[in-house]
């Protein structure tokens, strides 16, 4: 039996292939191998990360957030993420390599492919409760699966509202009941694993977007126009 993509990059050799050379922090393409399985992966370096006037060091920290906020919500819209103290940069996120055609992005997806609207709808949402500020369109992925994923998910969890993302063809639409409910818990109780790696004023920030969704229930539109990311793809 295959042994599951989360311990393989958790416990696997991480061997670096090479670098991405249009990232503004240090990104590395490596294979991580277990037990003769490998994985293509994006290994991401504190070590290697930009000093941000509004962030605090540590954004591979966020990466992993993103993947276990995903995955509490069972929406599976990040890639396996885990963090490594023993990567070869140092301590970062090491989350698996989407495969698929990176030609595509959000908006070639969204123009061609009407019926992935409903998972950018709830990508929308995602973003909201992880004050995402960096949905660029490059940043949605689709896989080989069929199955669509976002990533760079550095820029999130502030608890200043800093919502920038290319993902506003559903503005002002309101948001599904399923996906009301699925949020809902979180207005009350955030789970421990994402709680640790957010400081105490992020994580309450995060419950007050969540219980301002659960009182509008409509996504959010920009009346600024500047709410997007820079550069859009």
């Amino acid at each position: 039996m295959p042994t599951d993509e989360l311990t393989v990059l958790a416990t696997g050799e991480i061997d670096l292939v090479g670098r991405v050379v249009d990232s503004s922090n240090a990104t590395y393409v490596v294979h991580v191998t277990l037990d003769g399985e490998q994985l293509p992966a994006v290994y991401k370096p504190e070590a290697g990360e930009r000093p941000l006037w509004d962030f605090d060091p540590g954004l591979y920290k966020r990466e992993r957030a993103a993947y276990v906020l995903s995955e509490h919500l069972g929406w599976g819209l990040v890639p396996p993420t885990v963090v490594r103290e023993d990567a070869p940069a140092g301590v970062g996120s090491v989350q698996r390599f989407v495969e698929g055609d990176h030609r595509e992005h959000y908006f070639t997806l969204y123009d061609d492919r009407p019926e992935l609207h409903d998972t950018f709808r709830r990508m929308a949402v995602f973003d909201c409760i992880a004050n995402n500020t960096d949905r660029k369109s490059g940043h949605v992925l689709l896989g080989e699966n069929g199955h669509v994923y976002g990533i760079d998910h550095g820029l999130c969890f502030a608890a200043d509202f800093k919502l920038r993302t290319v993902i506003w063809d559903f503005a002002g639409e309101e948001i599904s009941a399923a996906d009301l409910a699925t949020i809902e818990p979180l207005a009350t109780s955030v789970p421990d694993t994402l709680a640790a790696l957010l400081n105490r004023d992020e994580v309450a920030a995060l419950q007050s977007r969540v219980q301002r969704l659960l009182t509008t229930q409509v996504l959010p539109v920009d009346r600024t126009g500047r709410r997007v990311p820079w550069p859009l793809i």
